[in-house]
């Protein structure tokens, strides 16, 4: 793969996926795609549309640290995954403060929020998480300095 190969990545980020199913039951693959598709829409470089597709493959153990180190991605990339990765007992403080000092990253997350956030997806979760959901989403952007 060379290193800004989005077809490859994209390819990658599908097969390192492909088993998982989002909250509501959905394919996970479609959140990558929309998140990819958010970051190009509003303006991201390749760089972060490969971060995109790649945004949830340490955190939710598709991948491991180890592979990424290795991977054929240019050190940006790796950076803007690494700081999207929401480490087990970090204060959503902690996590905001990486995502602001990684340049890219900020889009990344404000992708994956906003399809997090999507009133269409939401609306196939129960009550209970979908209020608890938006709360953490909110909390979130606030402390990224999102606007809603």
């Amino acid at each position: 793969m060379t290193a800004l190969d989005l077809a490859a990545v994209e390819a990658l980020a599908r097969r390192a996926h492909a088993a998982q199913t989002d909250k509501a039951g959905r394919p996970y693959t479609e959140h990558l795609a929309a998140v990819a598709e958010g970051v190009r829409r509003r303006g991201g470089s390749d760089e972060q549309i490969a971060a995109a597709w790649l945004h949830d493959a340490v955190e939710d153990g598709a991948v491991s640290e180890e592979w990424l180190a290795a991977a054929e991605l240019p050190p940006a990339v790796k950076d803007m995954i690494l700081a999207v990765t929401k480490r087990p007992g970090e204060a959503p403080e902690e996590y905001a403060a990486r995502i602001l000092a990684t340049p890219g990253a900020l889009l990344v997350k404000e992708s994956d929020l906003a399809h997090n956030s999507d009133p269409e997806r939401a609306r196939e979760l129960d009550e209970p998480t979908r209020e608890r959901l938006a709360a953490k989403y909110a909390k979130m952007r606030g402390l990224l300095g999102l606007a809603g």
